[in-house]
């Protein structure tokens, strides 16, 4: 009994000690893995990767700072009135619209990676904002601070790749629901009129309505501004040398003027906002008010501090933090993505014209720590402006700290500009915004996609009309999943071409996959086997050509495992060939009963000459034809069958036999 405890504790001893090692070999694992981690975050490449700021400063030329100044100038001020304009689409206070503004400039300086690309309010993400924010500051600022959190932590984890999965079409119809969206909302600034519902659908029949109470004095004014907008973007893209028709060097007076021309047109924004304010202050002071004017705006710089998660009306918390983010719903994934596709396509159609590459992942972060400190001077989400960063491209940027000269002139306007803000007219700045976003309507793009792919137009206009009639998010979702439908049906009905008795020997069936076979295609691929296979008079043998199966799973196998039982029940055989060596291998493993490889269908012929060495049968055929099909000579890597081109030479005379499934 003794010697039996014995033995036992000794055999549990020794089980563990065995787990002791193994606990301590994971772990010392774990560690070793840590560690190797942190050693790749400690070094000067890692450094470099994710502060752009360490590989451009160090070979910053003075000569290049003149260059920058001026560009990070007229970009601020093209920003300073569209922040106040954005502001007031968002239905928040002006002031907002700046806060937004200066914050990007600082960080992107820092962890941006395109030398042309500002962060900062844009239209699309001001109609997010004012989607799911209904007016309250305190919610913009927290919509702020976790969707840059959720951005950042995008980038950590190298998830920058989910927003492939919004196609072009939906990205189109998107964009140009918005322009829409957002011009209709801002009829109501340029006409005067008061209480017009922020929804689409709502605001045109509500706009029809109200029609009468129209103010003309603020229709003057934004008919006049949005004219001269116009006129001043379509002078500033004159290329006067080639309407010219000549290579000679225009004199000096003609220079100087056409750098006015573009100057003007440049800040031209600015230019219509400041004109239309003296207007007004000029009628003010001659005791006229005729013009809808902006609320004043609060002076001054914001406080840095942390986020307020709380909201509080009458000095009584009506909403706690969680109810906040259960308010603001599905803006919490849809602000983050959105902003970082249209950012990142605006970095990289401007890193193609200036030779670089960027960094999807590094973009993420930058514009996730942007939002996340931007919370903290109470911001709203921004992101990356197609506008302005053509304004610093043509401005002849050479790097990043062009944003910085941005940043310092829009704290300058908080901090001694901002009393004279409430002089702007409501119409000069609803002029400012239609003119912004008429050129995102994407009508260009409707016979692009008529002659290239006709199904994309199904995805354009279900997220077109889905955001103007349903809402963002509704619109989104509901194009996101037609483009996934139309990326997975080929997956569920797989081409495969079928050649009959007439072109095959009479007792053979070919069947050539003509794409992979997954799970979706599992019935589809069947019936299509069994609709010429299982007739009055079967055939003896099919023979499935796997040159384009490039993966299967376990339902692949199971219905293949399914399919022979049921053809041998029948009396036929199916065969396979020119199977990648991966997938035959597989299928190996899988021990299905009754599977017949070959490495061609020519072998799977010869073999079905030669007696049966299981049941002994004979099946004899007296055709050469599939001679013709081109199949490789062995299976040395680079000649592998899916390797080879899936192509079969069919005699003329029978063409018209191949069935196309």
């Amino acid at each position: 009994m003794c010697d039996t405890v014995d033995s036992g504790t000794q055999v549990a001893i020794h089980e563990l000690g065995n787990r002791d090692g193994e606990d301590q070999g994971w772990r010392e694992d774990i560690k070793q893995g840590c560690s190797r981690f942190l050693r790749s975050c400690c070094t000067v490449k890692t450094a470099k990767t994710r502060l752009p700021i360490l590989t451009w400063l160090p070979t910053y030329r003075l000569a290049w700072l003149f260059r920058d100044f001026v560009a990070g100038f007229t970009v601020g001020l093209t920003v300073i009135p569209q922040g106040l304009a954005y502001a007031a689409l968002a239905e928040l206070p002006l002031q907002y619209g700046l806060y937004s503004a200066f914050m990007g400039c600082f960080v992107y300086c820092v962890f941006g990676g395109s030398r042309h690309v500002t962060l900062g309010p844009t239209a699309i993400t001001t109609l997010m904002v004012a989607e799911y924010v209904n007016g309250e500051p305190v919610y913009a600022v927290v919509l702020c601070l976790l969707a840059g959190c959720v951005q950042f932590l995008m980038g950590v984890l190298h998830l920058g790749f989910l927003v492939n999965f919004i196609s072009f079409p939906v990205l189109a119809g998107f964009s140009s629901a918005a322009a829409i969206t957002i011009a209709t909302s801002q009829v109501k600034l340029v006409l005067g009129l008061k209480n017009i519902p922020r929804s689409f659908i709502k605001a045109v029949p509500t706009i029809f309505q109200k029609i009468t109470h129209t103010n003309l004095s603020d229709m003057g004014m934004g008919i006049v501004c949005f004219v001269v907008l116009i006129v001043l973007k379509k002078l500033k893209e004159v290329d006067w040398d080639k309407k010219k028709g000549t290579l000679q060097k225009p004199p000096l007076w003609q220079k100087i003027l056409r750098k006015v021309l573009w100057l003007f047109g440049t800040v031209r924004n600015a230019v219509v906002v400041v004109a239309a304010s003296l207007v007004a202050y000029g009628l003010l002071t001659r005791g006229i008010s005729t013009f809808t004017l902006t609320k004043e705006i609060k002076p001054g710089l914001p406080a840095f501090q942390p986020p307020q998660f709380w909201l509080v009306k009458n000095g009584t918390v009506v909403k706690n933090g969680p109810e906040i983010i259960q308010d603001i719903g599905v803006g919490l994934v849809i602000v983050p993505l959105i902003g970082f596709l249209e950012s990142i396509a605006i970095g990289k159609a401007f890193a193609r014209k200036g030779n670089y590459r960027i960094d999807a992942t590094q973009e993420l972060i930058a514009i996730g720590v942007t939002n996340m400190l931007g919370s903290f001077v109470s911001a709203y989400p921004v992101t990356g402006s197609f506008g302005r960063t053509a304004v610093n491209y043509q401005s002849g940027v050479k790097t990043q700290l062009g944003g910085l000269f941005t940043g310092i002139l829009v704290i300058l306007a908080l901090a001694f500009l901002t009393p004279s803000f409430k002089y702007i007219p409501s119409a000069a700045l609803g002029a400012v915004i239609i003119s912004a976003v008429i050129q995102m309507v994407e009508y260009s793009v409707i016979p692009v996609f008529w002659r290239v792919k006709k199904l994309d137009l199904l995805a354009f206009f279900v997220t077109f009309f889905g955001v103007l009639l349903l809402g963002i998010q509704y619109g989104i979702a509901l194009g996101v999943g037609v483009s996934l439908i139309i990326l997975l049906y080929p997956s569920a009905r797989p081409r495969a071409t079928v050649y009959p008795a007439s072109i095959a020997p009479d007792d053979v069936l070919i069947v050539q996959l003509e794409s992979g076979l997954n799970f979706p295609a599992v019935d589809y691929m069947r019936d299509v086997v069994a609709k010429d296979a299982f007739k009055e008079k079967p055939y003896k043998n099919v023979v499935m050509r796997c040159c384009c199966v490039s993966d299967i799973d376990c339902t692949v196998v199971q219905a293949l495992d399914q399919l022979i039982e049921e053809f041998e029940a029948r009396g036929l055989k199916l065969h396979f060939s020119c199977m990648r060596p991966d997938i035959r291998a597989a299928l190996v493993r899988s021990k299905i009963k009754g599977f017949r490889y070959f490495k061609t269908c020519e072998d799977a012929i010869a073999a079905m000459r030669e007696p049966d060495q299981e049941n002994g049968e004979v099946i004899m055929t007296d055709h050469a034809l599939l001679s013709n099909i081109d199949t490789p000579d062995d299976d040395t890597p680079g000649n592998t069958p899916d390797n080879v081109p899936c192509t079969i030479h069919i005699p003329a005379v029978n063409v018209s036999k191949v069935t196309a499934v």
